[in-house]
């Protein structure tokens, strides 16, 4: 199995504040450790929660920690709410996003830090962590850019935080959190043909790998294969990841011995999978009496999907309420006479409260 030595980890906060969403809180805070929520916050609650058990137990044993992400989150509550409805009176955009965080490739000096601001989903400014300077993805946010970038010690203080910081509290976390974050030799790979017959296509898949950075493809004749379209990766209830890749095209089982499904897990050597009748989960011979069975675990499984990527749709403007957003910029939007938009984060930006919460020691 793999050392944990050799893992990449990632910590993330993501902080979304929201206009016109009904049924929904107006600011979410969340804390990601691997992909996996180990905090909450969100305007009706107004406290931050654990949500994985490792993580409840260090906020008994250190109760600040609770309090840090709770203040910290009321901060950018109060700093989204301004932006929001000013945003909203001058554009008509009602979603603000913020992600922060690092990467960080377990026991070595190598980080990588981010941090990122959205407006309605779409990239507004980011800093780049090897320059230190702030990209504006849209002409836009130019003036924002500007300002950012003369405040050095703001930079200094995030740079501090992204690259020494960040990944102390994540070492703290994977302490914490190892007997599942650093979970090992669980992988399972299996391939399924669910059709009624031989020459229907084979799925590959990979489940029980955690965090969520893996390959899974196809090889004939020892030469990967091109997917077509994006391979998904979802989550089990248990905190592991799996994933699927359909065998394209269809191939004759007299042509199964040239094929091969590759699992890719980090430093891990390859799980390599022959195409091969004998280890292929099928229904063809039982298709009809499973027929209620297939039915309700269908429903199970979209329900599931459903609520995985429920965040990422509420996340992000319609694409119709959007493109009404990039015409107002394009046609009508005059910097000169709208800076207060931009200006208006450049005070909180320098308010020492809006950043001291983030990675301060305890």
């Amino acid at each position: 199995s793999m050392s944990p030595s050799l893992m990449e980890h990632s910590l993330k906060f993501f902080f979304a504040g929201f206009s016109g969403v009904t049924n929904y809180p107006e600011f979410i805070g969340a804390v990601m450790v691997d992909g996996v929520e180990v905090v909450h916050y969100d305007s009706n609650i107004k406290r931050a929660e654990p949500k994985q058990d490792w993580m409840k137990r260090l906020m008994e044993d250190d109760p600040g920690h609770r309090d840090w992400y709770t203040d910290g989150c009321r901060v950018n509550q109060r700093f989204f709410s301004s932006t929001i409805d000013i945003s909203v009176s001058l554009l008509g955009i009602h979603t603000f996003q913020r992600i922060y965080g690092c990467d960080w490739k377990d026991k070595t000096p190598e980080v990588i830090g981010c941090d990122e601001f959205k407006y309605d989903g779409e990239d507004f400014i980011r800093l780049d962590p090897k320059t230190l300077e702030w990209n504006n993805s849209t002409p836009q946010a130019f003036i924002t850019k500007q300002e950012w970038d003369s405040d050095k010690a703001t930079i200094n203080n995030i740079k501090f935080n992204l690259t020494r910081h960040c990944p102390q509290l994540l070492n703290k976390y994977l302490d914490y959190g190892k007997s599942s974050l650093l979970r090992t030799g669980r992988i399972t790979v299996h391939m399924s043909q669910c059709e009624k017959t031989p020459r229907s296509p084979v799925s590959c898949h990979a489940t029980g790998f955690y965090p969520d950075r893996a390959t899974l493809f196809w090889r004939k004749d020892g030469k990967e294969l091109p997917i077509e379209g994006r391979v998904e990766v979802l989550p089990n209830n248990d905190g592991t990841f799996q994933m699927s890749v359909d065998q394209v095209p269809p191939v004759i089982p007299e042509d199964w011995g040239r094929y091969e499904c590759v699992f890719k897990f980090g430093d891990e050597d390859d799980n390599v999978s022959k195409l091969d009748k004998a280890v292929i989960r099928t229904n063809w011979a039982v298709i009809r009496t499973n027929e209620g069975v297939a039915a309700a675990v269908f429903v199970v499984v979209a329900a599931f999907i459903t609520g995985y990527f429920i965040w990422r749709k509420k996340c992000h403007a319609e694409k119709g309420q959007t493109r009404n957003v990039s015409i107002v910029f394009d046609n009508t939007f005059n910097l000169s006479s709208h800076r207060s938009i931009y200006t208006l984060l450049i005070p909180c930006w320098r308010n020492s409260s809006f950043h001291s919460f983030l990675f301060h020691t305890h």
